[in-house]
Protein backbone atom coordinates (compact mmCIF):
# COMPACT_ATOMS: atom_id res chain seq x y z
CA UNK A 1 0.00 0.00 0.00
CA UNK A 2 1.30 3.47 -0.84
CA UNK A 3 0.01 6.97 -1.33
CA UNK A 4 -1.76 5.92 -4.53
CA UNK A 5 -3.99 3.55 -2.54
CA UNK A 6 -5.41 6.32 -0.40
CA UNK A 7 -8.76 6.42 1.30
CA UNK A 8 -11.87 8.49 1.03
CA UNK A 9 -10.97 10.64 -1.97
CA UNK A 10 -14.15 9.57 -3.71
CA UNK A 11 -15.78 12.27 -1.61
CA UNK A 12 -13.45 14.83 -3.15
CA UNK A 13 -14.10 13.70 -6.70
CA UNK A 14 -17.86 13.45 -6.18
CA UNK A 15 -18.05 16.99 -4.87
CA UNK A 16 -15.42 18.73 -6.97
CA UNK A 17 -14.66 16.93 -10.22
CA UNK A 18 -15.33 19.72 -12.69
CA UNK A 19 -12.92 19.50 -15.59
CA UNK A 20 -12.05 23.04 -16.61
CA UNK A 21 -12.26 24.10 -20.21
CA UNK A 22 -11.20 27.25 -22.01
CA UNK A 23 -14.69 28.65 -21.44
CA UNK A 24 -14.38 28.39 -17.69
CA UNK A 25 -15.61 24.96 -16.68
CA UNK A 26 -17.68 21.89 -17.51
CA UNK A 27 -18.56 18.67 -15.69
CA UNK A 28 -16.38 15.62 -16.11
CA UNK A 29 -17.14 12.01 -15.26
CA UNK A 30 -16.41 11.07 -11.66
CA UNK A 31 -13.34 8.91 -11.30
CA UNK A 32 -12.12 6.61 -8.54
CA UNK A 33 -9.85 8.92 -6.57
CA UNK A 34 -7.72 7.02 -4.09
CA UNK A 35 -5.65 9.94 -2.92
CA UNK A 36 -5.09 10.95 0.69
CA UNK A 37 -3.09 13.93 1.86
CA UNK A 38 -1.30 14.75 5.12
CA UNK A 39 1.74 13.69 7.05
CA UNK A 40 3.08 12.72 10.46
CA UNK A 41 2.20 14.27 13.80
CA UNK A 42 2.29 17.94 14.67
CA UNK A 43 5.79 17.68 16.16
CA UNK A 44 9.08 18.48 14.44
CA UNK A 45 7.44 20.67 11.86
CA UNK A 46 9.12 22.82 9.26
CA UNK A 47 7.69 25.66 7.23
CA UNK A 48 6.21 24.65 3.90
CA UNK A 49 7.87 26.28 0.88
CA UNK A 50 4.40 27.42 -0.18
CA UNK A 51 3.83 29.37 3.04
CA UNK A 52 6.76 31.76 2.68
CA UNK A 53 6.25 35.49 3.12
CA UNK A 54 4.88 37.38 0.14
CA UNK A 55 5.00 41.00 -0.94
CA UNK A 56 1.47 41.20 -2.35
CA UNK A 57 0.00 42.58 0.86
CA UNK A 58 -2.19 39.55 1.54
CA UNK A 59 -2.33 38.46 5.20
CA UNK A 60 -1.85 34.74 4.71
CA UNK A 61 -2.19 31.99 7.33
CA UNK A 62 0.98 30.16 8.27
CA UNK A 63 1.31 26.66 6.85
CA UNK A 64 3.68 24.13 8.43
CA UNK A 65 4.46 20.58 7.37
CA UNK A 66 6.28 17.82 9.27
CA UNK A 67 9.93 17.28 8.46
CA UNK A 68 9.34 13.77 7.15
CA UNK A 69 6.78 14.94 4.59
CA UNK A 70 7.83 17.05 1.64
CA UNK A 71 6.15 18.54 -1.41
CA UNK A 72 8.55 19.43 -4.20
CA UNK A 73 7.10 21.91 -6.70
CA UNK A 74 8.91 22.22 -9.99
CA UNK A 75 8.59 25.13 -12.42
CA UNK A 76 7.83 27.87 -9.93
CA UNK A 77 9.18 30.72 -12.06
CA UNK A 78 7.43 31.35 -15.38
CA UNK A 79 8.70 34.92 -15.88
CA UNK A 80 5.07 36.02 -15.72
CA UNK A 81 4.06 37.61 -12.41
CA UNK A 82 0.39 36.64 -12.67
CA UNK A 83 1.15 33.01 -13.51
CA UNK A 84 3.71 32.82 -10.71
CA UNK A 85 1.11 34.12 -8.23
CA UNK A 86 -1.42 31.54 -9.42
CA UNK A 87 1.08 28.71 -9.08
CA UNK A 88 2.04 29.92 -5.60
CA UNK A 89 -1.56 29.84 -4.36
CA UNK A 90 -2.03 26.43 -5.98
CA UNK A 91 0.94 25.21 -3.91
CA UNK A 92 -0.47 26.74 -0.77
CA UNK A 93 -3.81 24.99 -1.26
CA UNK A 94 -2.04 21.64 -1.62
CA UNK A 95 0.11 22.24 1.45
CA UNK A 96 -2.88 23.49 3.46
CA UNK A 97 -4.64 20.16 3.04
CA UNK A 98 -1.47 18.31 3.99
CA UNK A 99 -0.96 20.50 7.05
CA UNK A 100 -4.54 19.90 8.22
CA UNK A 101 -4.07 16.15 8.05
CA UNK A 102 -0.63 16.37 9.62
CA UNK A 103 -1.98 18.17 12.66
CA UNK A 104 -5.42 16.57 12.71
CA UNK A 105 -6.88 20.08 12.90
CA UNK A 106 -9.16 20.99 10.02
CA UNK A 107 -10.95 23.80 11.83
CA UNK A 108 -7.86 25.99 12.12
CA UNK A 109 -6.31 25.00 8.82
CA UNK A 110 -5.78 27.21 5.76
CA UNK A 111 -7.89 24.97 3.50
CA UNK A 112 -10.81 27.41 3.35
CA UNK A 113 -8.39 30.25 2.63
CA UNK A 114 -7.21 28.63 -0.61
CA UNK A 115 -10.27 26.62 -1.71
CA UNK A 116 -13.88 27.55 -2.37
CA UNK A 117 -17.14 26.28 -3.89
CA UNK A 118 -17.14 22.64 -5.06
CA UNK A 119 -13.47 22.13 -4.32
CA UNK A 120 -13.81 23.31 -0.73
CA UNK A 121 -16.76 21.00 -0.06
CA UNK A 122 -14.93 18.01 -1.48
CA UNK A 123 -11.65 18.80 0.26
CA UNK A 124 -13.44 19.25 3.58
CA UNK A 125 -15.04 15.78 3.38
CA UNK A 126 -11.84 14.26 2.10
CA UNK A 127 -9.69 15.76 4.84
CA UNK A 128 -12.11 15.14 7.71
CA UNK A 129 -12.62 11.49 6.82
CA UNK A 130 -8.88 10.86 6.81
CA UNK A 131 -8.31 12.83 10.01
CA UNK A 132 -10.96 10.65 11.65
CA UNK A 133 -9.02 7.56 10.54
CA UNK A 134 -5.65 9.03 11.59
CA UNK A 135 -4.30 8.32 8.10
CA UNK A 136 -1.57 10.52 6.65
CA UNK A 137 1.58 9.99 4.62
CA UNK A 138 5.33 10.32 4.73
CA UNK A 139 7.97 10.81 2.05
CA UNK A 140 8.34 13.14 -0.91
CA UNK A 141 5.69 14.03 -3.49
CA UNK A 142 6.95 15.67 -6.68
CA UNK A 143 4.75 18.14 -8.57
CA UNK A 144 5.81 18.66 -12.18
CA UNK A 145 4.61 19.61 -15.68
CA UNK A 146 2.71 22.49 -14.14
CA UNK A 147 0.93 24.68 -16.67
CA UNK A 148 -1.14 27.83 -16.13
CA UNK A 149 -3.85 29.11 -18.46
CA UNK A 150 -5.11 32.61 -17.67
CA UNK A 151 -8.65 33.31 -18.93
CA UNK A 152 -9.00 36.83 -17.56
CA UNK A 153 -7.87 38.89 -14.59
CA UNK A 154 -9.92 36.79 -12.16
CA UNK A 155 -9.99 33.25 -13.56
CA UNK A 156 -7.43 30.65 -14.57
CA UNK A 157 -6.67 26.95 -14.78
CA UNK A 158 -3.69 24.99 -13.52
CA UNK A 159 -2.82 21.49 -14.68
CA UNK A 160 -0.04 19.46 -13.13
CA UNK A 161 1.33 15.99 -12.51
CA UNK A 162 2.21 14.36 -9.20
CA UNK A 163 4.77 11.60 -8.69
CA UNK A 164 3.78 9.70 -5.52
CA UNK A 165 6.29 6.85 -5.93
CA UNK A 166 8.38 8.03 -2.97
CA UNK A 167 5.54 8.26 -0.45
CA UNK A 168 3.95 5.81 1.98
CA UNK A 169 0.85 5.82 4.12
CA UNK A 170 1.32 6.54 7.80
CA UNK A 171 -0.76 6.45 10.96
CA UNK A 172 -0.78 9.98 12.31
CA UNK A 173 -1.20 8.96 15.94
CA UNK A 174 1.21 6.01 16.13
CA UNK A 175 3.67 7.21 13.46
CA UNK A 176 3.64 3.70 12.04
CA UNK A 177 4.59 3.70 8.36
CA UNK A 178 2.79 1.31 6.02
CA UNK A 179 5.46 0.32 3.53
CA UNK A 180 4.50 0.30 -0.11
CA UNK A 181 4.00 -2.98 -1.94
CA UNK A 182 3.57 -1.15 -5.24
CA UNK A 183 6.56 -0.92 -7.63
CA UNK A 184 7.92 2.64 -8.01
CA UNK A 185 7.13 2.58 -11.73
CA UNK A 186 3.50 1.54 -11.24
CA UNK A 187 1.23 3.84 -13.33
CA UNK A 188 -0.97 4.55 -10.30
CA UNK A 189 1.91 6.45 -8.72
CA UNK A 190 1.41 9.20 -11.30
CA UNK A 191 -1.60 11.50 -11.23
CA UNK A 192 -2.73 14.28 -13.58
CA UNK A 193 -4.73 17.11 -12.03
CA UNK A 194 -6.87 19.76 -13.70
CA UNK A 195 -7.93 22.63 -11.44
CA UNK A 196 -9.91 25.83 -11.82
CA UNK A 197 -8.99 28.92 -9.83
CA UNK A 198 -10.56 32.34 -9.34
CA UNK A 199 -9.17 35.42 -7.66
CA UNK A 200 -11.17 36.62 -4.66
CA UNK A 201 -11.60 40.18 -3.41
CA UNK A 202 -8.53 39.83 -1.19
CA UNK A 203 -6.29 38.87 -4.11
CA UNK A 204 -6.05 35.15 -3.30
CA UNK A 205 -6.27 32.65 -6.14
CA UNK A 206 -8.68 30.06 -4.73
CA UNK A 207 -9.21 26.61 -6.21
CA UNK A 208 -12.91 26.14 -7.02
CA UNK A 209 -12.81 22.95 -9.10
CA UNK A 210 -10.54 19.92 -9.16
CA UNK A 211 -10.40 16.66 -11.10
CA UNK A 212 -7.80 13.92 -11.38
CA UNK A 213 -6.71 11.18 -13.75
CA UNK A 214 -4.64 8.58 -11.90
CA UNK A 215 -2.22 6.64 -14.06
CA UNK A 216 -2.42 9.28 -16.79
CA UNK A 217 -0.04 8.81 -19.68
CA UNK A 218 0.50 12.59 -19.60
CA UNK A 219 2.54 12.16 -16.43
CA UNK A 220 4.50 9.11 -17.58
CA UNK A 221 5.98 10.40 -20.81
Amino acid sequence: MNRSTRLVAAALTASAALLLTACGGSSDDEKDNRKIAGADTDSSKSASPSSSATTDGVDRPKIELPTDMKNVFEGRQTRDAVKDAILADNERRISAVDAALASGDLKHSAVAFYATDQALGGLYKYTKNNIDKSISWTGTARYFKRQVTVFDKNSAAVTYCVDESKTNLKNRKTNKVIKSDTPPNDPDNYVFYNTGLKKNKDGVWQTWSLSEDRGSQKCRS
